[in-house]
């Protein structure tokens, strides 16, 4: 296996960036107003990726929510190591890949909790309403099991200590 390392970030008018017209991911104005959301707050912080020629292979939605942010630039990756058609293959593998991941719904839960006690704007994260609600729940709900099983402790053993 011949792994290659991209040599390096260019940055390019979004002009010069060529949508592909075979690119199956579908961007709906919400999740583009999502992914805008996400670089006003954290920057452009994950690059597209680029044939020598200009068209796209990954980044399709960040190309199309920059542009919704006004922006006149993208950071690039060149994939000048691949075929054409490696670039359509990865198309897709960029795409799909991501949604075989999973979640530890605990550690998100406690995450979520900690960031929206911090005054973070959960919003920025891309779930949905109910999600969030799902999810801060489980947090709310293993507090209070936490705090009736100190309240037994407590009546039960005569401890006092302060959370």
């Amino acid at each position: 296996m011949n792994t290659q390392f991209a040599a390096q970030v260019e940055r390019w008018p979004l002009e010069r960036l060529i949508p592909h017209a075979r690119n199956a991911r579908t961007h709906s104005d919400e999740q583009v107003a999502q992914i805008a959301g996400s670089i006003a707050e954290f920057g452009f912080v994950n690059p597209v990726l680029v044939g020598d020629d200009g068209v796209l292979v990954a980044g399709h939605g960040r190309v199309l929510a920059a542009r919704k942010l006004g922006l006149n630039e993208a950071p690039v990756i060149v994939l000048s190591h691949l075929t054409p058609t490696q670039r359509r293959a990865l198309m897709i593998a960029d795409n799909q890949i991501a949604t075989n991941a999973g979640w530890n719904e605990e550690m998100l839960s406690a995450e979520l909790a900690a960031l929206k006690d911090e005054a973070f704007d959960l919003e920025l994260l891309g779930f949905d309403d109910a999600d969030l609600y799902r999810l801060l729940a489980k947090t709310l709900e293993e507090s209070q099991k936490s705090e009736e099983h100190t309240s037994e402790l407590q009546s039960r053993f005569g401890i006092s200590y302060a959370v």
